[in-house]
């Protein structure tokens, strides 16, 4: 794959980086980093100049997470209760279960979107929740926008930096994906527990 993407983007510059940044929002497998660090690298050897590379893979993350974000605003809460009503007894889930997340995220939201746009898969998957509690679209372009742009300069940066060594870049961050993805695992596990923890003094 990785060939594949640095094809696409040697042949399209910067329209290349663009579209191929909107599909991984939607797309998640398709790596961010691979795009990110390679068009770094691309500004020391073509025209592509680092300002550019981060406008382009901004402009086309932001669609795509407002793509995602439309699939979380048609599913709605209200759809989601009918479908735990139907199969939520096999995952142990209620309604009330549903409405307590929602209203988390209405609490929280916009600083989770913030941050979740750093971590590599979940930056893509946090737009769904942000559509499902009807997040203030406004609020969440802003936050969806400083968060990719944060997570874009770094890694195009660190690609120019290295230069040739990209790939390097690219193994740490897998190492990093790896780390973020051991810590959500924890809490989902500590969720749980204490889900079914109060449950069970209910």
């Amino acid at each position: 794959m990785e060939n594949w993407i640095t094809n696409i983007m040697e042949q399209f510059g910067y329209a290349g980086i663009l579209l191929l940044i909107a599909i991984e929002n939607v797309f998640p497998p398709i790596p961010s980093e691979v795009i990110l660090t390679f068009g770094g690298f691309m500004t020391t050897y073509s025209s592509l100049t680092v300002t550019g590379v981060i406008a382009a893979a901004t402009v086309g993350s932001v669609l795509g997470a407002v793509v995602l974000y439309g699939v979380g605003y048609l599913i709605n809460v209200d759809r989601l209760e009918g479908w735990i009503d139907r199969y939520g007894r096999f995952l142990r889930l209620k309604k009330e279960d549903i409405r307590r997340a929602d209203a988390w995220f209405d609490k929280y939201g916009y600083w989770t979107v913030l941050f979740c746009r750093m971590i590599p898969l979940i930056r893509s998957l946090i737009s769904i929740p942000a559509g499902m509690s009807k997040m203030k679209f406004g609020l969440f372009l802003l936050y969806t926008t400083i968060g990719t742009l944060i997570w874009n300069i770094v890694l195009v940066s660190v690609g120019a930096a290295v230069g040739g060594s990209w790939g390097k870049i690219v193994g740490f961050m897998d190492v990093y994906s790896n780390i973020a993805y051991a810590i959500i695992a924890l809490f989902a596990i500590a969720g749980v527990y204490l889900l079914m923890r109060r449950r069970k003094r209910a």
